[in-house]
């Protein structure tokens, strides 16, 4: 199982690599993206910090519930920290399983998992100003108000 949080660029060769195995009938990546939008503002760029080892230990119970849960071969999860600029993956998570209902299902559960459950913390830029962004689900919240956020 390979998990990490890193502040150098994500690799999905080598997530794909370490979750295929001679099993696997399906692979599944997933990259979260930065855009250059959200809730009608221009992004500049992101900042994401974390505490390394708390949120790798985060990320590894959620990978082995969801290779218990999903009979998945085997999963990565890695996520990137410091400033990512528009287009640069900050999150990649693969997963391996015999069929690919099950890929899916699991990747899916996977990545909603990490945004609820792993301490990491996400800054929006813009043109004319920052807020920390991240959070919001954790909290139990679909969609913070714009106003929540930026306090």
């Amino acid at each position: 199982m390979l998990i990490r949080v890193t502040e150098s660029e994500l690799q999905p060769d080598e997530a794909i690599a370490a979750v295929q195995t001679p099993a696997s009938g399906a692979v599944n990546l997933f990259l979260g993206v930065v855009r250059d939008n959200n809730l009608g503002r221009s992004v500049g760029y992101l900042e994401y910090d974390a505490y390394p080892a708390m949120a790798e230990r985060v990320m590894r119970e959620i990978a082995e519930e969801a290779k218990a849960q999903f009979g998945l071969e085997d999963c990565a999860v890695l996520h990137r920290t410091g400033r990512l600029e528009i287009g640069e993956t900050s999150l990649l998570v693969a997963v391996a399983s015999g069929h690919r209902a099950e890929s899916f299902e699991a990747g899916h559960w996977l990545v909603n998992q990490i945004k609820k459950r792993v301490p990491v913390w996400k800054k929006e830029v813009w043109d004319n100003g920052e807020a920390w962004v991240e959070g919001p689900e954790s909290l139990g919240l679909q969609q913070a108000p714009a106003t929540m956020r930026e306090g």
